[in-house]
């Protein structure tokens, strides 16, 4: 069995916390944004972590992983 975490930008996230990821990045357009282009991981108590594109795809596979695997990938569309 797998690790209940990931790591999201340095960080070892435990995986029930995560309630929604991104599947676009992120664009506000403030010239001062720091998350411009990184994928949110919502976490629960209104925390988000901010991932690159590997780490987003890494932390979808973890779930998945972490949950069993989809049972019909056809379920969900």
């Amino acid at each position: 069995m797998g690790s209940v975490f990931c790591v999201v930008d340095d960080k070892h996230v435990p995986l029930y916390r995560i309630l929604w990821i991104s599947d676009l990045p992120h664009f506000c357009g403030n010239d001062d944004c720091m998350c411009e282009g990184r994928y949110e991981i919502r976490l629960e108590m209104d925390e988000s972590v901010w991932a690159n594109r590997e780490e987003r795809d890494e932390v979808l596979a973890a779930l998945e992983a972490w949950a069993g695997g989809p049972e019909n990938e056809d379920h969900w569309r």
